[in-house]
């Protein structure tokens, strides 16, 4: 970008997207787009009817280094501070995950196994005399927390995370969509970090999207993930299966039964984990759910026994 020339938003855009896709970004377009609409602090939309518009000296200074970041590999989610998930914007930065777009159908399915326990003649926590007890085990960022309470108003959630500073963000965003009522958050170990008491003996359904990254798989991810994710979020251990193993054993003493376990993983490790159930008895797993590119995703288990 030469400064005697006349920078419209249409030229930005334009140029800023040839510009990313060289750089490798396989969503250079929308990159600019989100780019450009954070420097100008407006909604995307709002590009399309600006294009002939020439933006300011300050607008364009913080576009440029936000494309230059990016193009040294900086998620666009961490450049401006936020990213939408289940159609609900959250803050995220570096000390937490970004929210994806497969996590999505978790968050769909625990929707849906909430309404089977809701019809469960034997259960009465789909009932008004108690809410729905929910763990969300390495909350991060809280997007699936949120989204569960958000779309379950009788639901309680408790969120744990090993890292207090995704906790910080997490809580931001209960907060933010005053959810902070009926979510609490917890430091610690997966499931022992959320003690048993009066309030929560057992759930009647615990989700995750714990790490699930093998070491082989994570020396081979694109480097806006490696060196910008954090790692303890992502890497599990050699086999990738090493932390959900451990929930499973947890779970099996803080699930009601009836209840669902529903975890994310990575495709190829979908059929060891529902293995790894089967394994642990008193579980009848269900059908394993495929993300939009028909990739084995989410696994579900319910408790019977």
């Amino acid at each position: 970008m030469t400064q005697t020339e006349i920078w419209t938003v249409g030229r930005l855009l334009t140029w800023t997207t040839d510009y990313l896709r060289k750089k490798g970004s396989d969503s250079a377009r929308l990159d600019a787009e989100v780019l450009l609409a954070h420097a100008r602090q407006c909604q995307r939309i709002e590009l399309y009817t600006a294009f002939d518009q020439e933006p300011d000296e300050p607008v364009k200074a913080s576009f440029r280094e936000m494309v230059v970041r990016r193009a040294e590999g900086t998620p666009v989610a961490y450049l401006v501070g936020h990213k939408e998930f289940y159609s609900i914007d959250f803050r995220v930065n570096p000390d937490c995950l970004i929210p994806r777009p497969e996590t999505e159908h978790l968050v769909v399915a625990a929707i849906d196994a909430a309404k089977v326990i809701a019809k469960s003649p034997s259960s009465e926590s789909g009932s008004t005399t108690r809410p729905l007890m929910i763990a969300d085990v390495c909350t991060g960022s809280g997007c699936i927390a949120v989204a569960i309470a958000k779309h379950l108003p009788n639901a309680r959630v408790f969120a744990s995370d090993i890292s207090d500073a995704a906790l910080a963000v997490a809580k931001h965003n209960a907060t933010q969509h005053s959810l902070d009522s009926r979510i609490q958050f917890f430091s610690g170990d997966l499931l022992e970090a959320i003690p048993p008491s009066d309030t929560v003996e057992q759930f009647d359904l615990i989700v995750s999207n714990p790490p699930y990254i093998s070491q082989t798989e994570y020396e081979q991810l694109s480097k806006g993930v490696r060196e910008y994710e954090p790692k303890s979020a992502l890497l599990s251990g050699t086999t990738g299966l090493e932390i959900s193993e451990r929930l499973i054993s947890q779970a099996t003493a803080r699930i009601a039964e009836g209840g669902f376990m529903i975890i994310e993983t990575s495709p190829m490790l979908a059929k060891q984990l529902a293995d790894v159930f089967d394994r642990s008895q008193g579980w009848a797993i269900q059908p394993t759910i495929k993300d939009l590119q028909g990739h084995a995703r989410i696994v579900v288990a319910r408790r019977t026994g």
